[in-house]
C-alpha cells in the first residue's frame, strides 16, 4: 500500500497544472490581439486588484479583509500573462510584467503606487 502524498504536493502540482493551462489559453486567445489589447486587459485585471485590496484596507472586519486580500492578490496573479505577452511584443509592457511578476515575492501594499502609474493612462483612455 502506498502512502498518501502530502495534501501541500497534491496542491502545488494543482496550482502549477493550473498556471499552465491559464498561460496556454492566453497565449492562444492572443493570436488575434495586439499588444496593446493584452496590455489593457492586463490594466482592468489590475485596476480590479487594487479595489479589492483598498477595499480590504478599510474593511473593519479582519476576516473580510483577509479575504478582499486574498481576492485582490488572484486579480493580480490573473493579469501576468496578459502582460507579458504585451510586454514580449511591446516594450511599453516591460514594466508592468516586471512588477506583477514581484507579487510572488513583494506585498501587493508595496506595489501600488508602481501599477497605479503603469496603468493610468491606459485605463484613463
Amino acid at each position: 500500500m502506498r502512502a498518501p502524498r502530502p495534501l501541500r504536493s497534491r496542491l502545488g502540482r494543482g496550482a502549477a497544472l493550473a498556471a499552465l493551462l491559464a498561460t496556454s489559453g492566453t497565449a492562444l486567445a492572443a493570436c488575434g490581439q495586439g499588444s496593446s489589447a493584452l496590455g489593457h486587459k492586463a490594466c482592468v485585471e489590475v485596476s480590479r486588484s487594487l479595489r479589492l485590496f483598498h477595499q480590504s484596507e478599510s474593511s473593519p472586519d479582519p476576516s473580510k479583509a483577509a479575504s478582499l486580500r486574498s481576492q485582490a492578490l488572484i486579480e493580480l496573479r490573473r493579469a501576468l500573462p496578459s502582460a507579458a505577452l504585451a510586454g514580449a511584443s511591446d516594450g511599453q509592457w516591460q514594466a508592468l510584467m516586471a512588477t506583477l511578476s514581484e507579487s510572488s515575492r513583494v506585498p501587493e501594499a508595496d506595489l501600488v503606487t508602481a501599477l497605479s502609474a503603469q496603468c493610468a493612462q491606459t485605463l484613463s483612455s
